[in-house]
Order: C-alpha cells, then sequence, then structure tokens
C-alpha cells in the first residue's frame, strides 16, 4: 500500500485518533500528517512523537499553530527527530519556541539527513536563534542544508540578526526559497538582502510582504535585477510603500529572465512540496503583487 496523508486541522484529538495516527507511522502508511492546531494532551503528543520517530515513510510534518507548546513537547520532538530519517519538511509556525526552545531542537535539525525544508513563521525568535539558523545554511562546498526556509513575523529578529542571515543566504549552496514576510525590516537590511540575492546561485523565491520597505528599496532590487544575473524568479513586495510603476518594473525584468532560461534550457525539472506554510492573515488580492508569475507561495 501507497503511503497516504493524514490532515487533521483545528480539533481536539481523541485516544482513538491518535492509535491510529501512531499505527499509520509504525507500519510507514503515513507520508505527510497535518496535526495544524490540534489540541492533544501531552502524554498523547509523546505516543505521537515516539511513532515518528521510527517512521520511515513519513517526508512532511506540520505541527503548526501551538501544537509545540511547552519546552516538554520540544524536548520530545527533538527526541524524535534525532532518531528520523525519513522527515524532509517541517512546520512548526506559531509555536512559542523562542530561542531557547530553538536551541533545544537545533542539534536533532542541523544532524537530519534529509530535512530540507522549515518554516518558524511566528516562532518569537531572536537574534540567537537567527545564529542557530545560519548554521542549517551551510557555506558553498559543505554538507546539504536548507532549500526552503520561513521565518514570517518575528519581530524580535534585530537589523545585526537579520545582516547575519544574509551573509549565509549569500554563501549558501542549497537555499532556494526565503519567506521574510511581516518583519520590520526596513531599506537598511533590503539592501542587505539585495547584496546576498545577488551573490546566491540558487535563490529562487524571496518573500518581502510587509516589511517596511519604501522606493529606496525597490530601487535597489530593481538595480539588482537589471544590472546583475541572478536565480531570482520571484519576488513579493505587496503590502509596502513602494510605487506601483516600480513594482511593474521589477516584475517585467524577472519576467524577461525566466524567459530567457525558457527557451536557453527548456523548463527545467523542479521537486514541488507539499504546502504547510501558514497563510498570511489577510487573503491577497488583485493588489499583491509577486513577480513574475503571480502565483501564490503559500498554495
Amino acid at each position: 500500500m501507497l503511503p497516504s496523508s493524514i490532515q487533521i486541522s483545528g480539533e481536539p484529538l481523541s485516544g482513538a485518533e491518535v492509535r491510529d495516527i501512531c499505527r499509520g507511522l509504525r507500519d510507514n502508511a503515513v507520508r505527510l500528517l497535518s496535526l495544524r492546531g490540534c489540541r492533544l494532551c501531552d502524554r498523547d503528543f509523546g505516543r505521537i512523537c515516539r511513532a515518528l520517530a521510527g517512521a520511515t515513510s513519513l517526508a512532511q510534518l506540520n505541527l503548526n499553530l501551538g501544537v509545540v507548546s511547552s519546552p516538554s513537547r520540544i524536548k520530545q520532538l527533538a527526541e524524535a527527530l534525532r532518531t528520523n530519517r525519513s522527515i524532509q519538511s517541517l512546520f512548526l509556525h506559531g509555536s512559542p519556541l523562542t530561542d531557547a526552545g530553538l536551541a533545544l531542537l537545533n542539534p536533532a535539525l542541523a544532524l537530519h539527513p534529509a530535512l530540507v525544508a522549515l518554516d518558524l513563521g511566528d516562532c518569537m525568535l531572536g537574534d540567537e536563534a537567527i545564529n542557530l539558523i545560519c548554521g542549517l545554511l551551510p557555506p558553498d562546498g559543505a554538507k546539504s542544508g536548507l532549500k526552503e526556509l520561513t521565518l514570517s513575523a518575528n519581530p524580535g529578529i534585530t537589523p545585526k540578526g537579520w545582516s547575519r542571515l544574509a551573509i549565509a543566504v549569500a554563501h549558501s549552496s542549497q537555499v532556494r526559497v526565503l519567506n521574510l514576510d511581516y518583519n520590520p525590516l526596513g531599506d537598511h537590511v533590503a539592501g542587505m538582502l539585495a547584496v546576498a540575492v545577488a551573490s546566491s546561485r540558487t535563490l529562487e523565491v524571496l518573500d518581502l510582504e510587509g516589511t517596511g520597505l519604501t522606493n529606496q528599496s525597490a530601487q535597489t532590487l530593481l538595480d539588482m535585477v537589471e544590472n546583475y544575473p541572478t536565480a531570482l524568479r520571484s519576488l513579493v513586495l505587496a503590502e509596502n510603500s513602494i510605487s506601483p510603476e516600480l513594482q511593474q518594473q521589477i516584475c517585467d525584468l524577472l519576467s524577461e529572465g525566466e524567459e530567457e532560461e525558457e527557451v536557453a534550457g527548456g523548463a527545467g525539472d523542479t521537486q514541488e512540496w507539499e504546502r504547510g506554510r501558514e497563510p498570511a492573515a489577510h487573503q491577497r488580492g488583485s493588489s499583491s503583487w509577486m513577480c513574475p508569475s503571480g502565483k501564490n507561495p503559500e498554495g
């Protein structure tokens, strides 16, 4: 039997449901486990962690919106991740981890052989967490690292922390998607990120929605896109104080670059991941800008 998915959202989990989940994990019958916003007791959370530790078919684990709600649960999840070898995508958006909690998780994250996508949005992180996250973005020639990183809505991170992340992204040989939306970045941090994008050979998607940018940032990003060949294909600038004209210019340039790549080499193979990232607080409408294709990265 092919592995299937278990997706439950915002509900209390009964003992019978927990037993079924654990059985599916132990039988390697689950590829995707999503318990987004579910409520369960500490004992049942521990049972699930023990089961996923040995699961070999589980590729995506979604515990968004407060499922990992205490230091004891963080420790249980870390223990499971130390044993598990199959999880490729881990979503913890909206978990009260703090820097201390991420420090508990980090050794298991750093040593995990398969993990390529990590969502730590709205996890109450600060600069100490950024120092740990940078270790998950190893430089060129080092071990494999994250391909997709979400750090949305972590206002405790200072410009110093963001500058350190920008340096790590510039030197990473892996990261393709970086979501920093709804952080108070401002023009100074955006300038550092532009340098990182220009240096990166792999970064394809950058989400800067609602990050306090102005036309100054947009002009810097426009100069980068116009004058330096990069892998960037999508740039989200919605909910910023940027003129529609500048946004359109950036979109047009990215679209031209993508079309040239397709003509030169044909459509490349891309690996698709199940989307576990949490949506923004509002629905994106016609006023949102995503360059070049307009596709919503949150699925």
